[in-house]
């Protein structure tokens, strides 16, 4: 079989062994399972710092809306942000 560049060699032994038809499961499959799980959800959910220039007045305001709520600025912002990407908050509302 041809080698897939993307894939790394205990991929490509899975995939061949699937195609020779010898492919045999892991002895504890839930175990596997909840480790891909995780991974993905790692994955997934990685967060990454960016920069960002916002009015002063405007970073004041919201610093007084997290403290209201009791949580951080940051993750008032973050949050919002997260809301606006998953389209929990409209376009229309800004």
């Amino acid at each position: 079989m041809n080698n897939i560049p993307y894939l790394d060699q205990e991929e490509q032994e899975l995939i061949e062994s699937i195609h020779r038809d010898d492919y045999q499961q892991p002895p504890d499959m839930a175990a596997e399972m909840r480790e891909f799980s995780y991974l993905v959800d790692k994955t997934i959910n990685k967060k990454k710092a960016i920069s960002i220039r916002l009015l002063e007045s405007d970073i004041q305001k919201i610093k007084a809306k997290a403290i209201r709520e009791g949580i951080p600025y940051q993750t008032l912002i973050s949050s919002l942000i997260h809301k606006y990407a998953n389209d929990r908050v409209s376009s229309s509302a800004i």
